[in-house]
């Protein structure tokens, strides 16, 4: 008897610890309430999102006891754009998913697509976003809580350009896995794992994607979407991609820790040759730097990652000199480079008044 007292003993004191290490995702059906969002013949975008919503949560609520499942909303209500990002922030989210339904002018269009933050190809991507953070116009004063922004003009999207994101290695490896399922393991047709400029994404503190499961617009495709065996699959799809991104990041977590403040592994050094070669370009010259040569730790300041190339003189750089790091597509741009981290990080809070999310850096042979 007293070895089971003392077995519950240790259950119970592990139940705080768990608990507090419990990994968080925050489900976002998109739209709700006064919010439609888009229509179709018979059915509106904010129902669709709310049952796919609903049964992601289920599922994981299965197959993961220990994540701890947060929605948005779980009935038909609006939620404002910025309360959904501050519900994934207040509670410390691990990852923040935003379900959408997608619509056009033309019938034709099908299929899936997945976004995260960014500007690439942003013209191209400008409809998506503006249709998506229209609904604050829904709420009052929504000039004061989104600082001026107005989702209706081009000008207030340049702003995204100056934009950091810390989490987007991570958002774009999610963003894959739930393309993978969806065209891999659905058959549906693939448009793609796309960046664009959503304010959800932008204010959300950790990895975020936002879904869209398909073309409300089509007709075929919305009578799909209104099936509850499709909603299962769809459900199903993303609990997959959910459980291959959580062991993947997993891994990485058992590897060296870099900085505590950091909020990705710090891979900052793309290997080269077997020799153990990184390629380094400083300025507009580029020039090969062996590792082994300089084995010290060093920290740098962080500002932004593109995919193409930023002129020294571009505008979102705000005139200071970085040099860069290539990382697979992401060119990595960063200054204050010191082996001595304090620094680094005396000069930080003055670099945060121009870059507000920068963040120091290791890199490390």
């Amino acid at each position: 008897m007293r070895k089971y007292v003392h077995i519950a003993l240790a259950l119970l004191l592990s139940l705080p610890m768990m608990a507090a290490n419990a990994f968080t995702l925050v489900l976002d059906p998109g739209h709700g309430g006064k919010d439609p969002g888009a229509t179709g013949r018979f059915s509106k975008e904010k129902d669709l999102n709310l049952k796919l919503a609903l049964k992601v949560g289920e599922l994981i609520k299965e197959q993961y006891p220990d994540v701890n499942v947060i929605y948005t909303r779980s009935t038909d209500v609006f939620i404002p754009l910025q309360e959904r990002a501050d519900i994934a922030n207040k509670n410390n989210a691990d990852l923040f998913i935003s379900i959408h339904t997608n619509s056009a002018e033309s019938k034709t269009p099908r299929g899936v697509e997945t976004f995260i933050l960014g500007t690439e190809r942003m013209e191209a991507n400008l409809a998506v976003a503006m249709r998506e953070n229209a609904v604050m116009k829904l709420e009052d004063n929504y000039q004061t809580t989104y600082q001026g922004f107005d989702p209706n003009s081009i000008d207030s999207y340049i702003m995204f350009e100056l934009m950091q994101n810390s989490y987007m290695d991570q958002s774009l490896q999610f963003a894959e896995q739930v393309q993978k399922r969806f065209v891999g393991h659905l058959n549906r047709e693939d448009r793609g794992v796309r960046q664009a400029a959503f304010w959800v994404l932008l204010k959300t503190a950790c990895p975020s994607i936002l879904f869209e499961m398909g073309f409300i617009s089509n007709p075929e495709e919305e009578k799909f979407l209104n099936q509850n065996t499709s909603i299962a699959q769809m459900a199903n799809a993303i609990v997959a991609a959910f459980g291959a991104y959580t062991r993947k990041q997993a891994v990485k977590k058992q590897e060296p820790e870099a900085e505590e403040n950091e909020p990705q592994k710090p891979a900052e050094v793309e290997q080269g040759s077997s020799r153990g070669q990184a390629e380094v370009k400083s300025g507009s010259s580029r020039e090969q730097v062996e590792i082994k040569s300089h084995p010290e730790t060093y920290y740098a300041i962080q500002i932004c990652a593109s995919k193409t190339p930023v002129a020294p003189s571009d505008p979102k750089l705000k005139g200071i000199a970085c040099d860069t790091l290539r990382v697979g597509e992401w060119i990595k741009y960063y200054t204050a480079a010191d082996t001595d981290r304090a620094k680094v990080a005396q000069k930080l809070p003055e670099m945060k008044k121009l870059f507000p999310d920068c963040w120091i850096i290791t890199f490390k042979k």
